[in-house]
C-alpha cells in the first residue's frame, strides 16, 4: 500500500515557470490532489496569502472589490492562492486586476471545473494566466513511487479502480472512496450551474455515457433513452466536458469517400469513477465490458501523458460506413498516428485495408497489456 504522497510530473513544470510572475491556473477534477500540489508548489514561500472559496467568507472577500481593496486585501504577500476559484463572482475581473497591479507576488489559482474559469477568466485576463490541468494519477506516477513491475501487477485494480490519489493510496476502501466522490463531487459545480434544470437528466446521461464507453455516441438516441431534446444532451456533456467527468472523441476524416464525418466517442477521465456510475465493481473475469475499459485506461492515460510532456496532440477515432474502425488516431505536426487496444493478447489484430490506403504514411501500432509502458510514459 502506498502511504507517501505521490509526486505529481506537473510539480517540475510549475516551479520553472514561476519566475514568470504569471497567474498559473491549475485545472481539474475534484480530489485529485490540486490543493496538495499548491502546497508542495508554495512549500519554501514566505509570507503566503491563501483564499479557500469553498469557504463563502474567503470567496466573498475577493468578490467586486476595486483595485485599491485588492492592493490592501494583499498587503506584502509573495504568494497569493485561490483554491476553487469558479466559486468566486466574476473571478475573471479579479484576476485581471491582480495582473494590472504588477504585484511582486506569484498568484496560483485552481478549479474543479472549467465553467466560469472559462467564461470568465479567458476574456479579461487574456495573456495574464497560464493553464493547466492536473488529472487523477497517471500510471508513470505511481510506478515512479513503487515500480511498473508493481503497477503491471496491479493493472486489473486500476482498470476497476481507476487513480484517483485516495483510491490508490487506500485500496481497502476503493468501492466506498468511489462512491464518496461520484455522490458527494462529481456533480457538485454541474448541479450549482445555472444551466443545469434537469438533475435526474445529468445523472440518467452520466449512467447512460459510462454503458457506451468505446461505441460510437448518437445524440439523438441518448436523448430518446433518457427523455431529453438533442440540445440538451448536447449542453450537459458540454458541461461534464469543462467539468472533467468525461471528454470526447470526434471522427477522423479528410474526406475520404465512406469515411465517418460527424461521429462522436465519449470516455471517463477516470475508470473508477465510470464504474462507480453504473456500481459494477465485478473482476474482469466476470465482466463483459473489458475491452472498453482497457481502451477507456489507455486513452485516458494518454491524454496525461500529452499533457504532462507539453504536447499538442490531435486525438480522433476513424470509422467508415463499412464498419471499418481503428480505436484512436493521434495527429500531431502532420504526422498521424493509428493506435487499435486490444485486451486479449491471442487475438490476432487485423487493421482495415481501407485505412492503410487512404493512409499511408501513418504509423500503426497495438497497444496491449503486454507492450502498454512506452506508450503511457513521458
Amino acid at each position: 500500500m502506498i502511504t507517501n504522497e505521490i509526486p505529481r510530473r506537473i510539480l517540475t513544470q510549475l516551479q520553472s515557470i514561476k519566475s514568470l510572475k504569471k497567474v498559473i491556473v491549475v485545472l481539474g477534477p475534484r480530489q485529485v490532489g490540486k490543493t496538495t500540489l499548491l502546497g508542495q508548489l508554495t512549500a519554501q514561500e514566505k509570507d503566503v496569502l491563501s483564499f479557500d472559496c469553498d469557504n463563502q467568507d474567503e470567496r466573498l472577500a475577493l468578490e467586486n472589490k476595486t483595485k485599491t481593496e485588492l492592493a490592501a486585501i494583499v498587503g506584502n504577500a509573495k504568494t497569493i492562492i485561490i483554491d476553487e476559484a469558479q466559486r468566486v463572482r466574476n473571478i475573471g475581473m479579479t484576476l485581471k486586476m491582480f495582473g494590472d497591479l504588477k504585484l511582486q507576488a506569484n498568484v496560483f489559482v485552481t478549479g474543479s471545473s472549467s465553467l466560469q474559469l472559462a467564461n470568465d477568466i479567458n476574456e479579461p485576463a487574456t495573456g495574464r494566466i497560464l493553464e493547466f490541468t492536473l488529472f487523477p494519477l497517471s500510471l508513470q506516477e505511481i510506478a515512479d513511487n513503487s515500480s511498473w513491475k508493481e503497477e503491471k501487477r496491479l493493472l486489473a485494480q486500476r482498470m476497476i479502480y481507476g487513480t484517483y490519489p485516495e483510491i490508490v493510496k487506500q485500496p481497502d476502501h476503493a468501492r466506498l472512496l468511489l462512491q464518496n466522490i461520484v455522490n458527494s463531487y462529481l456533480y457538485k459545480d454541474l448541479l450549482e450551474y445555472k444551466g443545469i434544470k434537469k438533475p435526474d437528466i445529468l445523472r440518467k446521461l452520466v449512467v447512460s455515457l459510462a454503458l457506451q464507453v468505446g461505441s460510437e455516441v448518437s445524440y439523438n438516441e441518448l436523448g430518446n433513452l433518457i427523455g431529453a431534446d438533442k440540445e440538451t444532451i448536447e449542453n450537459y456533456i458540454d458541461l461534464l466536458e469543462k467539468c472533467f467527468v468525461v471528454f470526447r472523441l470526434d471522427s477522423f476524416s479528410r474526406n475520404i469517400r465512406n469515411e465517418i464525418k460527424k461521429g462522436k466517442k465519449i470516455y471517463f477521465f477516470d475508470n473508477g469513477v465510470r464504474n462507480a456510475v453504473i456500481n459494477n465493481f465485478a473482476p474482469l473475469e466476470m465482466r463483459t465490458d473489458t475491452g472498453a475499459l482497457w481502451e477507456n485506461l489507455m486513452i485516458a492515460e494518454r491524454r496525461k501523458r500529452h499533457a504532462y510532456a507539453g504536447r499538442f496532440v490531435q486525438q480522433y477515432f476513424w470509422r467508415t460506413q463499412k464498419q471499418q474502425e481503428i480505436d484512436l488516431i493521434e495527429e500531431c505536426d502532420g504526422q498521424i498516428n493509428a493506435v487499435e487496444f486490444k485486451w486479449n493478447t491471442n487475438k490476432s489484430v487485423r487493421l482495415p485495408s481501407g485505412f492503410k490506403e487512404a493512409y499511408s504514411t501513418a504509423s500503426i501500432q497495438t497497444i496491449t497489456p503486454d507492450n502498454y509502458q512506452p506508450f503511457v510514459c513521458v
